[in-house]
């Protein structure tokens, strides 16, 4: 582990693990109060190393970034006993030297930030924007993704799904044929990381038997880091319009990715999708005709 710390990470770790036992009281772990006052707050590094099941001296060694081993199990088995969170859990990870699980959100804060990020695709009005979990299931869009994309509540909902069965999209797409192998490379890679999530052999599954065109890409092995696409469509009311989409993380809720459309300054892009998102525009929306 020495060569993997820095001399500034060995006393962050020092620092950081103190800081967290400090934090926990003898109750909060399931341990008696005792009749004694305590010196210093919260529990002792001995109290620690018992309940993850680790030697008292590995432990001290361990807050004072010593030249030991360490596995995932262990540090897993301090930071459950030190109660922390899953952002402290990563940054423990990597003070020592390990690399950082993948992000979770805690179950009672998915709903808040759900709503943030609502807001957010709502303000990039009058833009397409949407946003989809880990398998590319759509989550939420907002109200230019519907008219510009296609986004409807009776297609199946999952975005790449949709790139490839869609014929509404499909129809008003001229870049699809572009597009779809840098899609495809995009999700090779995303899927790539984790070969035995089951989640991602399901959605491969469906849509090689769903498209011919996907299964013939997904043999081709293409990888491509997520990015910037550029996206030609055919509106039936406005005509051509350009976009540029990007994906976007946020550490607030790392299972999704939010998809923003830019408009370029192409085919006066910016001024349809204002008008399209006006009154008038939306009567006109109603009365289409579909693909």
């Amino acid at each position: 582990m020495a060569d993997a710390l820095t001399t500034g990470r060995r006393s962050e770790l020092r620092e950081f693990l103190r800081s967290r036992r400090a934090r926990v009281t003898p109750a909060e772990a399931g341990l008696p109060d005792g009749a004694g006052r305590r010196r210093t707050p919260g529990l002792r590094r001995e109290e620690v190393a018992v309940l993850a099941g680790v030697g008292a001296s590995w432990y001290q060694w361990l807050e004072q970034g010593r030249d030991i081993s360490v596995s995932p199990q262990v540090l897993d088995a301090v930071a459950r006993v030190l109660r922390l969170s899953n952002a402290e859990r990563r940054h423990l990870y990597v003070l020592a030297g390990l690399n950082p699980p993948v992000p979770e959100v805690a179950p009672e804060q998915r709903q808040a930030r759900c709503e943030g990020l609502r807001r957010l695709i709502d303000t990039w009005m009058p833009y397409p924007a949407h946003i989809m979990d880990a398998y590319y299931h759509c989550v939420m869009y907002n109200e230019a993704a519907g008219a510009v994309l296609g986004m409807r509540p009776e297609i199946t909902q999952n975005c790449l799904v949709d790139f490839f069965t869609d014929p509404m999209y499909r129809s008003r797409s001229h870049s699809w044929e572009r597009n779809a192998r840098t899609v495809v490379a995009q999700f090779r890679a995303v899927a790539g990381a984790r070969p035995d999530d089951g989640g991602y052999r399901a959605l491969v599954a469906e849509l090689r038997s769903k498209s011919p065109e996907f299964a013939a890409m997904w043999e081709a092995r293409d990888i491509e880091d997520a990015g910037q696409i550029r996206k030609e469509l055919d509106h039936p009311l406005v005509g051509l319009l350009v976009v540029e989409s990007t994906a976007l993380r946020v550490p607030a809720r790392p299972d999704l990715t939010i998809v923003l459309h830019t408009p370029l300054d192409e085919a006066n892009t910016a001024a349809k999708l204002e008008w399209l998102a006006t009154p008038e525009g939306r009567r006109g929306a109603m009365y289409q005709v579909a693909g």
